[in-house]
């Protein structure tokens, strides 16, 4: 339950913003617990009817399949492909929340059948579309926990918590079944990141699969460098061109505000027992590539401004910097509007990768080349 109030306070938070509930800021947490902590307590599926990860149906995309439409192929105008030559990465990318519903703990595997969530969608293509330059993206559905799972401390949202984790758990071993070998790139977001990072400690720290791991971008995640980081078994991004290492980042504007979320973080125990404090937390600026960075407007290759229906976004380069400063990444420069989510205390989560999109893109290709020396 360590990370339980932390998840408190964002998904309180994405809430206000997204769902635009605020007799929830009025009136306190009582109603935000009323309104969204799921009915009836948790119920363990039967085995059988968990996603089987041989199976297509069990992943939003997965190389080999002639997917129509798929958003993670999508690019902005103007993009061109990079230099491909050399082994191309198998990316792993885990999805943020997406299921705002309170009828059960977590989500079924297929609201609607293929492609109907329009916010996972959303996520797809505005976050993971990133790596479509430097390799094939394989994204799995999973049980995600629902969005009311994250406001209490109790027997049900934990459980509800680890059977997300088993599911991504699960298509992560299949995804290395079938690559034996070749880079790697993992990627997630919010609970994705979450769940990443469990899964950086439990299956890749410490086992062969670390060599082959190109990058780590664990975004919209807190992570101390002294109570979590040694656990994880990959180092912090250092250099703009260093393969084999972590990126992190969480997105505010000036002044930022972030006591509602840190406040709480810090009374949580990182993965080796010890206390986290927000003067240890990892930031690595995604558009320097390095721990601690800062990069003026200029240097972004581009930040995603959605059109109107979020259906599509153009590509603005050189408007949005960004420094690491306690922990956080502010932004800076000629921001665009992005939209209407900008969360209280000047947060961007939602934007976290929009925001730098095209640096990712970047960056996700130097950190290829150098693995591949």
């Amino acid at each position: 339950m360590c990370a339980r109030r932390f998840l408190y306070v964002v998904f309180f938070l994405t809430l206000l913003a997204v769902a635009g509930a605020f007799a929830i800021f009025k009136y306190g947490d009582r109603v935000l617990i009323k309104q969204a902590v799921p009915q009836g307590h948790f119920e363990r599926p039967a085995p059988e009817t968990g996603p089987d990860y041989r199976n297509n149906a069990a992943w939003l995309t997965r190389p080999g399949v002639d997917w129509p439409d798929n958003p993670t192929q999508w690019t902005p105008a103007g993009i061109t492909e990079p230099d491909t030559d050399g082994p191309r990465a198998a990316v792993f990318y885990v999805h943020p929340t997406t299921y705002l519903e309170r009828d059960r703990w977590n989500a079924p595997l297929q609201p609607a059948g293929a492609y109907s969530d329009f916010r996972t969608t959303l996520f797809l293509q505005s976050q993971a579309s990133a790596f479509n330059g430097v390799g094939e993206i394989w994204a799995p559905r999973y049980r995600q926990a629902a969005f009311g799972a994250f406001l209490l401390r109790s027997e049900d949202a934990q459980k509800a918590l680890d059977l997300a984790y088993s599911d991504v758990a699960a298509a992560f071993d299949r995804f290395l079944a079938e690559n034996e070998s070749g880079p790697i790139i993992l990627a997630g977001h919010s609970q994705g990141a979450l769940h990443l990072e469990r899964l950086l400690a439990e299956k890749v720290a410490g086992k062969p699969v670390a060599m082959r791991i190109v990058a780590a971008y664990v975004v919209g995640w807190p992570i101390s460098t002294s109570a979590d980081l040694p656990r994880l078994g990959l180092p912090a991004c250092g250099a703009p061109d260093q393969p084999g290492c972590i990126l992190s980042w969480m997105s505010f504007g000036e002044p930022a505000n972030p006591d509602l979320i840190l406040g709480q973080w810090e009374e949580t125990k990182g993965l080796t027992g010890g206390d986290r404090r927000r003067s240890d937390l990892l930031c690595v600026n995604p558009i320097s590539g390095t721990v601690n960075g800062s990069a003026a407007a200029q240097d972004n290759a581009g930040t995603l401004v959605p059109t109107a229906d979020l259906k599509s976004a153009t590509l603005q380069r050189g408007v949005v910097g960004a420094r690491c400063e306690d922990g956080l990444l502010l932004i800076g420069g000629m921001v665009p509007s992005l939209g209407p989510y900008v969360l209280p205390g000047n947060n961007y989560h939602v934007y976290d990768y929009a925001l730098f999109w095209g640096a990712i893109r970047g960056d996700a290709y130097r950190r290829l080349q150098a693995w591949r020396q």
